[in-house]
């Protein structure tokens, strides 16, 4: 096949559902090798987008490519390189998990051996082993997300798509799957990721799209994105007898035109430039204030979600399953 930067790149996608235009021109290009990660309010596009690049789903108008292949002219050849796993799990719980993967391997075209061989790497791969044997029904929910995940894997796709991934799971079981999802992204898959989750977002991907009504309204690294909320918040606290001097020798070395003051002591301003902090507290020591706690972050991926896409609509038509 040949090299493509690109693992996916779309242009003025889009697809109506009468009436409603649910995606409305989307550009969006991922780079090989990179997780992706789609945000967006109920509603917005995300699913539907993720559909037509899958090919379930025909564009009304523009196109999607994936290494290079159309997914309307070229839908078998997409189909072929692509991993799909969605919000609920596509497997049989009235079979073992040796016996769901060994069926999906059957279905791609393995036989007998190599698809209990495919099967039990897989297993071992999202530590399942000891519960290969075990009907599905009696899995819980991480361990069926898991072996939903491995499913999708059986052909090992270069490009997979994880809408949802960890809806419903509990912290540990999130993060072992943040693990995995690491993992194959060492290895050269390429992931794009639709989650509710915005800290998931923050911890898993190279880059991060914003969907509203639609349409790409913000595209950039997480860092990036916050950037443009505003300024990283600085807090401390002294005594309160020192805030007056405190606040004054923060104003001269942060350039914050406010500081905010609480009658316990805190100090809290958004700092714009934060190079000349060593300085601010070294003065803070000569003027013999005592600094009882410091502390410094960005906005939030949160913050960047809501000032992007505003309160919640109340009449916005939900995606068609």
């Amino acid at each position: 096949m040949v090299e493509f930067e690109s693992a996916i790149e779309t242009r003025g996608l889009t697809k109506s559902f009468g009436a409603f235009r649910a995606v409305d021109g989307i550009d969006l290009t991922v780079p090989m090798g990179t997780v992706c990660a789609v945000l967006g309010p109920n509603g917005a596009g995300k699913t539907t987008t993720v559909r037509m690049i899958a090919t379930l789903l025909r564009p009304d108008a523009g196109t999607a490519r994936v290494f290079g292949y159309d997914v309307v002219r070229d839908a078998t050849a997409v189909r072929s390189l692509i991993g799909l796993t969605g919000q609920y799990a596509s497997v049989d719980e009235d079979l073992t998990a040796t016996e769901n993967l060994t069926i999906f391997a059957r279905l791609l075209g393995s036989s007998g051996a190599r698809a209990a061989r495919r099967a039990d790497e897989l297993l071992e791969e999202f530590g399942l082993q000891s519960a290969a044997s075990r009907p599905l029904k009696h899995f819980s929910g991480g361990m069926r997300r898991r072996l939903d995940l491995a499913a999708s894997l059986i052909g090992r796709p270069p490009l997979l798509f994880l809408d949802e991934p960890t809806t419903g799971l509990d912290p540990r079981t999130r993060v072992q799957m943040w693990t995995t999802v690491r993992e194959l992204v060492r290895t050269g898959t390429t992931v794009l990721l639709t989650t509710q989750y915005l800290d998931e977002a923050d911890e898993l991907a190279d880059r991060v799209v914003v969907i509203d009504h639609g349409r790409v309204v913000a595209d950039g690294t997480a860092d990036e994105l916050k950037a443009t909320v505003g300024a990283a918040a600085l807090t401390l606290r002294v005594a309160p007898a020192d805030l007056p001097t405190a606040a004054t020798l923060v104003h001269r070395y942060t350039g914050a035109e406010a500081v905010l003051t609480t009658d316990d002591g805190h100090l809290t301003v958004a700092a714009a430039d934060t190079s000349a902090l060593p300085e601010m507290l070294i003065a803070l020591r000569e003027a013999g204030i005592e600094v009882r706690e410091l502390g410094l972050a960005q906005p939030s991926l949160d913050e960047v979600f809501f000032a992007i896409t505003g309160p919640t609509d109340p009449l916005r038509v939900p995606e068609p399953a």
